[in-house]
C-alpha cells in the first residue's frame, strides 16, 4: 500500500514551457545595471581568502602520481602520502630545478625524476619549503602567501554543501585569457543567463538583487531547458563567499540545496601582461527523490555529462570574461 502511495503522490520535475521565443522575450539590459555589478564584484573583492587557492578535483590527486599547476606563476606540485594525506610545495626540484609534476611517488614520498631526490612533503628540504594544503572531498585547495598577500588562515572559505553521501558532484575546469574578476564579474551578472544561453536556461528573472554587505545575493528564478519545451523551473540564490568564489544554490525547487561553485584561480602573476585564469566549477547535485539513490550509484558514467554540460555554457562564459578583460586592458570598458 505504501509504494501505490507513493506512486499516487509522485510529481514529474519536468513542466511543459509556453513562453515567449528568444527573440520576444523582455530585454534585461536595463535591469543589468553596470554599476550595481561592479558594486557586487567590489564587495566579493574586498572579502578575505586566507591566500587559499583552489587547484582542481580532489579524484585528480591519484595516489602514486603527482599532480602540477601553476597559480600566480609559482610552479605547484602536489601528491598524496600513503596515509592519503595531501601534500604540496614549490614545483622546482631544489636541486637542479627538475620539474617535478614529472617525478614519480613511490611509497607516498616524491622522488626527482632527474636525480632521485626524495622530499616527504612534511618538511623543508634544502630550501625547498611546502605549502599548507587542503582537501575539502571534492576540490583541492593550496595556500599561497607570497601570492595571496592576505592575512593567512588555517583554512579556505568551502562553501556549504549537500551532505557527501548525499550527492553526485563533477568538477570541470577551463582556460581563458582573462583575469579572476572577470569570471567573477560574469556569474555577478544573472541576467544574461536566458539570453547568452538559451539552450540551457529560458524564463530567467532577477527576483531580487543585493542590498548591501547584510543581504549580498541574487535570487533568480528560471528554468533548466532539458529538451524543448520541456523545463525544470528552480528558484537559485547566487552569494560570492570570497573574491575568486561564486556560489549557486538551488533554494526551491527540484533539487533544492544543490550548488554550483565557481572558482577563479589565476595561472599567472598580477603583473603578466597576457594573463590566464582557471576556471574550476564543482556541480554538487542532490535531491529528495526516492530514485535519486540510482543517480548516486550511476554517477561515474553521469559525471562526464555534468562536465559537458559546465563545459558547453563555459564555452561561452569565457567568451564573455575575455571580451571583458580585452575592453579592461584597453581602457574601453563601459561605466
Amino acid at each position: 500500500m505504501a509504494d501505490r502511495a507513493d506512486k499516487a503522490g509522485w510529481t514529474s520535475p519536468l513542466r511543459r514551457r509556453r513562453g515567449p521565443g528568444w527573440s520576444e522575450q523582455e530585454p534585461t539590459w536595463r535591469a543589468a545595471r553596470p554599476a550595481l555589478i561592479a558594486d557586487a564584484l567590489k564587495r566579493a573583492s574586498a572579502r578575505p581568502s586566507g591566500n587559499w587557492f583552489v587547484v582542481g578535483a580532489s579524484r585528480n590527486l591519484r595516489p602514486g602520481r603527482p599532480y602540477g599547476r601553476t597559480v600566480g606563476g609559482v610552479e605547484v606540485v602536489l601528491w598524496r602520502a600513503e596515509s592519503g594525506e595531501l601534500r604540496a610545495g614549490p614545483g622546482a626540484c631544489p636541486h637542479l630545478g627538475a620539474p617535478l609534476r614529472d617525478s614519480r611517488v613511490v611509497c607516498g614520498t616524491l622522488v626527482c625524476h632527474w636525480h632521485g631526490l626524495a622530499l616527504d612533503g612534511g618538511s623543508p628540504f634544502a630550501g625547498w619549503q611546502p605549502y599548507p594544503v587542503h582537501d575539502d572531498g571534492v576540490l583541492v585547495w593550496v595556500r599561497l602567501d607570497g601570492v595571496g598577500g592576505e592575512e593567512p588562515s588555517e583554512r579556505p572559505v568551502v562553501p556549504q554543501r549537500p551532505a557527501p553521501d548525499g550527492g553526485v558532484d563533477a568538477v570541470f575546469t577551463a582556460i581563458g585569457r582573462c583575469e579572476p574578476q572577470d569570471v567573477v564579474a560574469n556569474r555577478l551578472d544573472p541576467w544574461h543567463g536566458s539570453w547568452f544561453h538559451p539552450y540551457s536556461f529560458v524564463d530567467l528573472t532577477v527576483a531580487r538583487e543585493p542590498r548591501g554587505e547584510e543581504d549580498d545575493s541574487f535570487v533568480v528564478d528560471v528554468s533548466f531547458r532539458v529538451a524543448g519545451r520541456l523545463v525544470v523551473p528552480v528558484r537559485a540564490e547566487f552569494t560570492a563567499p570570497e573574491p575568486r568564489t561564486v556560489l549557486m544554490r538551488i533554494t526551491d525547487g527540484e533539487g533544492a540545496t544543490s550548488v554550483v561553485e565557481t572558482h577563479a584561480t589565476p595561472l599567472t602573476s598580477a603583473a603578466d601582461a597576457h594573463p590566464r585564469t582557471a576556471v574550476v566549477e564543482a556541480v554538487i547535485a542532490t535531491s529528495d527523490r526516492r530514485g535519486f539513490a540510482l543517480a548516486r550509484a550511476a554517477a561515474p558514467a553521469l559525471r562526464p555529462l555534468m562536465r559537458y554540460t559546465a563545459g558547453r555554457l563555459w564555452r561561452d562564459d569565457l567568451a564573455y570574461a575575455e571580451r571583458r578583460w580585452a575592453l579592461r586592458s584597453t581602457g574601453r570598458f563601459p561605466g
